[in-house]
């Protein structure tokens, strides 16, 4: 009998020591610096082009505090009904905040986007537009569902059955292209734009090409929560507020369209009006990031995207482009410091 108990006391002993190693070791919260500036929801344009002005001028460095309209830049609103979808006008769809000049910006450098800071704003919506979304040709009634939140919030309250986590994100953000032209925010681009990617939240750093002398930044579109690929046409729409970084990347790999990271893994995304194309598209810059990053040979780079890469459609709606994305894991490789562009 002693000994069970002197067996049970050392088992409890050492179960208390591993839980306060854990504590101990367990990272700390990232701080998140404070906003040196601050553009309001009235701050905006809904188009890409080189010709817009920007409402403001940064330094290389700048912290931003964004504030975002929803989509339909106020047509909806807590109280809409289904009715009021077949009142909506498409010209003001995907209000921006911004752009954002940043000074020595040029052609052929990189924009460096960490997203700070997500906060949800108090209300959002998911509507099935006809004629809009992957599957038009079978869902040809309007749908709307609105939502009310806190910001402190975990879950959306999809019905009383099934509550969806919380994961904010801009459906869009990008630099301007380099045209006079004002082109329509639906497709993602080269310049970034609508790319819809759920996996740009939070903690991410997007890289962004930059085409025009200032960089042009814009933010907006931002969804409290969606699903890999979007296939309805929208997301749970909202009001926003982001806290952004804006770093400029001179002198190192330029960068086609954009890529982005987190502490878990670096991404490349692809553009084309099919999946295979932009599946295509988003491999190749992967073994492209491999072989300039981590000095790899094109065969071991392609191989290892077999082995290791994992592809996520991050969208399929916004015609003619579908954006494809792919993910390697940073655990891999054996030195943190050559991952990234921003750091390196």
């Amino acid at each position: 009998m002693m000994r069970y108990l002197f067996v049970l006391l050392t088992v409890l002993i050492a179960c208390n020591t591993r839980v306060e190693v854990t504590e101990k070791e367990s990272p700390e919260a990232k701080v998140v610096p404070e906003p040196q500036y601050s553009l309001s929801s009235k701050q905006t344009h809904n188009k890409f082009s080189r010709s817009i002005a920007p409402v403001l001028n940064v330094k290389s460095g700048a912290v931003i505090e964004f504030f975002t309209e929803e989509a339909t830049d106020g047509q909806l609103n807590p109280g809409s009904t289904v009715e009021d979808l077949s009142k909506l006008s498409f010209d003001p769809i995907h209000p921006l905040t911004g752009p954002v000049f940043v000074e020595e910006a040029e052609p052929g450098d990189v924009l460096a986007v960490t997203l700070h800071k997500i906060e949800i704003g108090d209300w959002g919506w998911t509507a099935i537009i006809p004629g809009f979304g992957f599957l038009a040709e079978d869902f040809k009634e309007p749908y709307l569902k609105t939502y009310t939140f806190n910001k402190d919030d975990k879950k959306v309250k999809f019905n009383d059955h099934i509550h969806i986590p919380v994961k904010p994100f801009a459906g869009v953000l990008g630099v301007a292209p380099d045209t006079d032209s004002l082109l329509s925010t639906i497709p993602p681009r080269a310049n970034g734009g609508n790319m819809d990617d759920p996996n740009m939240a939070e903690g991410t750093t997007v890289y962004l090409p930059v085409f025009v002398k200032g960089a042009l930044f814009s933010i907006g579109d931002a969804h409290v929560t969606q699903g890999l690929g979007e296939v309805c046409g929208t997301a749970v729409e909202a009001p926003m507020r982001f806290i952004v970084e804006l770093n400029l990347i001179k002198g190192k790999r330029k960068i086609q369209e954009p890529q982005y990271e987190t502490d878990a893994y670096y991404a490349t995304t692809g553009f084309d009006t099919t999946i295979d194309g932009a599946t295509k598209k988003a491999v190749r810059y992967m073994i492209e990031y491999l072989v300039a990053e981590h000095g790899m040979d094109r065969n071991d780079a392609y191989a290892l995207c077999s082995l290791a890469g994992d592809l996520h459609i991050a969208e399929v709606v916004d015609m003619p482009h579908m954006l494809v994305s792919m993910h390697i894991n940073k655990s891999l490789f054996a030195d943190p410091k050559h991952y990234t562009l921003l750091k390196k």
